[in-house]
């Protein structure tokens, strides 16, 4: 199994995760049909807020230094917290990288969690049912809610799970 390392990432990452950014986009969007803005883009509002809102915390992964994927955390001032995007890019999935790196960043801010995903996305299923089984055994629940202001939209499915505190941390 491939290094993964974990950091908080800061302004000067910016570049690097506007890329991740742009790829992890691109692969929702075949699961919504939702188009790249004019100039090439996707929405970028989250990274905007993981990067300069205090409630929220921006995650690099990388591996034999090379960035493999981003997590963003929002709710660090509240509870639940909610891993709000989580992302790892296709050469380096199957290979444990994504668990190693979803359980570093949720041990770094123990409590209630939350993690939402598209029902239609079969992986992202199988996925986030290993790391809640994983992280609280179990202990966790999911359940479909409505995506807010978009009626059209099938619902998200949410998990929710309690995240312990490890000594040391």
């Amino acid at each position: 199994m491939p290094d993964v390392s974990v950091r908080l990432a800061d302004a000067a990452d910016r570049p690097v995760l506007e890329r991740l950014w742009l790829m992890f986009r691109h692969d929702l969007a075949g699961l919504s049909g939702v188009l790249p803005q004019p100039d090439g883009t996707f929405r970028s509002d989250r990274l905007d807020a993981a990067l300069t809102d205090p409630g929220w915390a921006p995650y690099l992964l990388e591996s034999a230094d090379r960035p493999v994927g981003l997590a963003f955390v929002r709710g660090l001032n509240d509870v639940p917290r909610v891993l709000n995007s989580f992302f790892v890019v296709s050469g380096a999935r199957r290979a444990g990288v994504g668990l190693r790196a979803v359980q570093e960043v949720i041990s770094r801010h123990p409590g209630p969690w939350e993690v939402a995903f598209q029902a239609d996305n079969t992986p992202a299923v199988r996925f986030w049912r290993r790391v809640a089984a994983e992280i609280a055994g179990d202990a966790w629940t999911e359940e479909p809610r409505p995506v807010p202001g978009r009626p059209e939209s099938p619902p998200d499915v949410w998990i929710a799970f309690e995240a312990p505190a490890e000594p040391g941390r």
